[in-house]
C-alpha cells in the first residue's frame, strides 16, 4: 500500500479513536459534569492531533479530512490521481478508528449514535468552524509552516469551546462519529445538514484563493 494512504488511513483512525476514546474516559470520571467531559476530550483531541501531524505531515501531508485533501488538490499540492485514495483512507480509517475504541471500551462495536446535533445555529456553526479551520491551514502552510502542527491543534482544541456545533469540520469524522453511541456521536440523521454546511463552507473558502 501507497505510504502516503497508509499514513492518511492510521492517522485518521488514531484521530478517531483519540475523539472517541477520551470521550468515553472523560463521561466515566467526570461524574456527569459535561464540562469536564468536554475539556478532556478537546485536550486530548488536540494534544493527539499535534503528534499526528508532526510525525505523519512529512508523510503524506496528515490531512486527515476530505476537504483539506481536496484544497491541497485544487493548490496543486496533491496530484489527482492521489486524491480519491486518500479520501477513501480517510473515511476507513475514520471508521476503524471508532470501532477500535469500543473493542479497547468493551462496547459493541457496531453501534449507530442516538444524540441529536442539529438546527439552524448549529449548522452555520459547522460552516463558520470550517472556514475557520481551512483558514489557520492555509495561513498557516503559507506564512507558518513550522508552526503548522500547532496551530491545527490549538484551533481544534479551542473550537470544541467556542462553537456550538464543537468544530467537526470533516465529513469524514462527522460519519464516522454516528457510528458510536457515546458522548462524541451524531445521529444519522443529522450527517447531511453537518456535511452540507462543511461542503458549503469548502466552496466558499476556495473561491478567493483559486488559481
Amino acid at each position: 500500500m501507497n505510504k502516503k494512504y497508509l499514513a492518511e488511513f492510521f492517522g485518521t483512525a488514531v484521530l478517531l479513536s483519540v475523539i472517541t476514546g477520551s470521550g468515553l474516559m472523560g463521561q466515566a470520571l467526570s461524574s456527569g459534569n459535561d464540562a469536564v467531559t468536554l475539556l478532556g476530550n478537546s485536550i486530548a483531541t488536540g494534544a493527539g492531533l499535534y503528534v499526528l501531524i508532526m510525525i505523519l505531515g512529512p508523510i503524506s501531508g496528515a490531512h486527515f479530512n476530505p476537504l483539506v485533501s481536496v484544497v491541497a488538490y485544487r493548490q496543486k499540492q496533491l496530484k489527482g490521481k492521489d486524491l480519491l485514495p486518500y479520501i477513501a483512507s480517510q473515511i476507513t480509517g475514520a471508521i476503524l478508528g471508532v470501532w477500535m475504541t469500543h473493542l479497547m471500551f468493551n462496547l459493541s462495536i457496531i453501534q449507530t449514535s442516538t444524540k441529536i446535533r442539529t438546527g439552524l445555529g448549529i449548522w452555520v456553526s459547522e460552516l463558520i468552524a470550517t472556514l475557520i479551520l481551512l483558514s489557520v491551514i492555509y495561513l498557516g502552510l503559507k506564512y507558518a509552516k513550522k508552526h503548522i502542527a500547532m496551530l491545527v491543534a490549538l484551533i481544534v482544541t479551542a473550537g470544541y469551546w467556542f462553537t456550538s456545533s464543537t468544530f467537526f469540520c470533516n465529513p469524514a469524522v462527522t460519519f464516522a462519529r454516528s457510528l458510536t453511541d457515546t458522548f462524541v456521536g451524531i445521529a444519522p440523521q443529522n450527517i447531511l445538514g453537518f456535511v452540507i454546511a462543511q461542503l458549503l463552507a469548502l466552496v466558499i473558502f476556495m473561491w478567493p484563493i483559486r488559481k
